[in-house]
């Protein structure tokens, strides 16, 4: 049923734009480099987006500095309330599919109370927690990379809270076997717990019709 009543497609990343600021919780638009939409007949009904990390060196740490130009990270999944949950598998399934030679890593916000329960249900690899921490950071929100340089935002530190984080590997066989006898991160048990989810009432102005 859930083939027969959605489709996932690529999309333009403009078409996140509203998506990303204002029904996501982290209310930012990430460095994307895939964008993928679900559909129903004709309404887009969520977002998926893909693009390199903020850090390098974690592209250096999943798998080595010979793999860091694999490593991209899945930075946002959105989707509108009241989908089945069997929806949103599929939808995170139909996209990596789309995807090839790529490592991902995806994170689970512990601040949001959200266990990662997607990735599980997708068979990625849970590699532990980040650490909480405290970075510099600006007051719009802006990521480090996209600073204006005239302005001193040493004495504006933000708090980093802990995030599950989740690997997956889409290569052919014989890489994927390589890079998972590279992963740097030990392996560990799926975290379980109680999910909280976030407002994401905002209804979106513009639904782009997949015909």
């Amino acid at each position: 049923m859930v083939k027969k009543n959605y489709k996932v497609k690529s999309i333009k990343k403009e078409l996140c734009k509203e998506w990303l600021l204002y029904k996501h919780y982290a209310k930012r638009i990430p460095s994307i480099s895939y964008a993928f939409g679900l559909f129903d007949s004709k309404m887009m009904q969520g977002i998926l987006t893909v693009g390199k990390p903020a850090s390098n060196a974690l592209c250096i740490g999943v798998c080595g500095k010979h793999n860091s130009k694999y490593v991209y990270e899945l930075n946002r999944l959105c989707v509108n309330d009241g989908l089945k949950k069997n929806v949103l598998s599929y939808f995170v399934s139909q996209s990596l599919k789309m995807l090839n030679n790529i490592i991902l890593v995806s994170y689970a916000d512990t601040s949001q109370n959200h266990n990662g329960y997607i990735y599980q249900a997708t068979n990625w690899i849970y590699t532990g927690a980040t650490k909480e921490r405290t970075d510099i950071g600006s007051k719009d929100n802006k990521h480090s990379r996209h600073y204006d340089k005239n302005i001193d935002y040493k004495k504006n530190r933000k708090f980093r809270s802990s995030k599950h984080r989740y690997i997956f590997f889409i290569a052919s066989k014989n890489k994927k076997k390589q890079w998972i006898k590279e992963l740097n991160y030990k392996k560990q048990s799926y975290p379980k717990g109680k999910n909280m989810y976030y407002d994401a009432s905002y209804k979106i102005t513009t639904q782009t019709e997949l015909f």
